[in-house]
């Protein structure tokens, strides 16, 4: 029963902080200087059309008539038309989202499998060689640059050992000879479900420079998060009684010890892939990777309001979404945590 009232106290709270976000982004895009309408109109404008687009865009109403207008819009699944391209918000969103998901989650499987491992090797090797290697590679995957990364990966793999591809989801071979069919938007899925095995190793190629680029980051988190969450563990009681018992030591590490030092790491990871959402513009734009940051970074240079409000709410939406599974998982994993 307290699962039920949690999550029903959760989604009240989420549906304020959802509010919060659309007014604080919606006025105050509203009022950094600039002309929309002369934005919609296009480069051929004239007074006459500009004053009939900012009519029939509602610019010349009262600010408040413009936020009940957008929240009547949202209210019924409509984002709002474009500027720069005329289009509804929600199509341009179907298109551009998917790609950025499968990079985020790529990166953050990456992290994962990497990452918690090293991170209990470090912790249960304390002091020794592969310590100091963590600690190296957790230190640098914090403080990188990722736009420095990724130029330098490019000039590495790319440019130097031609073996991985400089740029996009796709080749333009692969585009033009065997087409992924879009039936989720996720190049890999796709191509698995259609059985498309040219375009799945093209797109994982595609895949691997930007998801270790954007993932080094929470790479680094997941080292240092697992490192000393083993090392508190292992001096736990039940730890050294199953060590004195003659339990072994890889189950000590990877069943008894990791259980409970993997809550503050899923914590991190979880918080690392909504960071990773608006963290992936750079890497978007020095891979020209056709995702979300990609089409939010566009409508920020054309001042494009709409789209820029819309992606904060989505953003704002799996930033909550993800805060409330975090916390579920946490009483699953360890039923010791209460959900209040």
């Amino acid at each position: 029963m307290h699962w039920v009232k949690y999550l029903i106290r959760r989604l009240c709270w989420s549906i304020v902080v959802l509010f919060s976000v659309s007014v604080i982004t919606f006025f105050i895009a509203r009022v950094i200087p600039s002309d929309p309408a002369a934005a919609w109109v296009g480069a051929h404008s004239t007074p006459e059309l500009i004053a009939k687009a900012r009519h029939d865009l509602m610019f010349d109403q009262p600010l408040y008539v413009q936020y009940f207008h957008y929240m009547d819009g949202l209210l019924h699944g409509n984002l709002g038309i474009s500027i720069k391209s005329h289009r509804p918000i929600i199509m341009d969103i179907k298109t551009y989202l998917p790609a950025t998901l499968e990079l985020v989650i790529a990166s953050m499987i990456l992290a994962m499998v990497i990452g918690i491992p090293l991170g209990v090797l470090s912790g249960s090797n304390k002091g020794k060689l592969i310590d100091h290697c963590s600690r190296i590679v957790a230190v640098a995957g914090v403080s990188i640059p990722t736009f420095w990364l990724g130029l330098l990966l490019q000039l590495l793999f790319f440019r130097h050992l031609r073996i991985l591809p400089i740029a996009g989801r796709v080749s333009n071979l692969v585009a033009l000879t065997t087409p992924v069919k879009q039936i989720t938007g996720f190049y890999l899925i796709d191509s698995l479900l259609t059985s498309n095995w040219s375009a799945f190793g093209d797109v994982s190629l595609h895949l691997i420079l930007p998801a270790f680029t954007l993932g080094i980051y929470a790479l680094g988190l997941a080292i240092r998060m697992t490192r000393s969450t083993i090392i508190e563990v292992l001096n736990e009681r039940y730890i050294m009684a199953a060590s004195i018992a003659g339990v072994p030591k890889r189950t000590i590490l990877y069943v008894l010890a990791l259980k409970n030092a993997i809550v503050p790491t899923l914590n991190v990871l979880g918080l690392s892939f909504v960071y990773s959402i608006t963290g992936a513009i750079l890497v978007e734009v020095v891979f020209a990777w056709p995702g979300l940051g990609s089409y939010v970074t566009n409508a920020v240079l054309g001042l494009d309001f709409p789209v820029i409000v819309s992606v904060t709410l989505i953003v704002t939406v799996f930033y909550v979404l993800i805060i409330m599974v975090l916390d579920l998982l946490q009483a699953v994993i360890d039923p010791r945590i209460v959900l209040n």
